[in-house]
């Protein structure tokens, strides 16, 4: 039961892959761009956490379901993934709504 929040997000990141590779909304339009924007965020979000953390307001959640894996104190290994996810699915979000709204017709 230790990986299962952890293949919960993997499956959602790997459905976000599909949906993007079908219909080429952000890293098969531009993967340069897109690479930069997603490690961008998840910089951003990892230096926000560890904010968080050393300001005592996060703390890593004892669960069955997660790894126990930390990549620092109070930062599991799924958080790294959830962010990852996070910002790639605002990215595809995004692409897809912009995609949508040009492609109907006017008036």
């Amino acid at each position: 039961m230790r990986f299962v929040y952890l293949g919960a997000i993997l499956v959602a990141l790997t459905s976000m892959v599909l949906l993007d590779a079908r219909f080429r909304l952000v890293f098969w339009r531009d993967a340069r761009r897109a690479s930069l924007a997603v490690g961008a965020g998840l910089v951003f979000f990892l230096l926000w956490d560890a904010a968080g953390i050393g300001l005592g307001v996060f703390a890593r959640g004892r669960s069955p379901y997660m790894t126990g894996i930390e990549l620092a104190p109070e930062l599991p290994l799924e958080e790294a993934f959830f962010l990852l996810f996070l910002c790639y699915l605002t990215l595809v979000l995004l692409s897809g709504v912009r995609a949508a709204l040009d492609r109907r017709e006017p008036g």
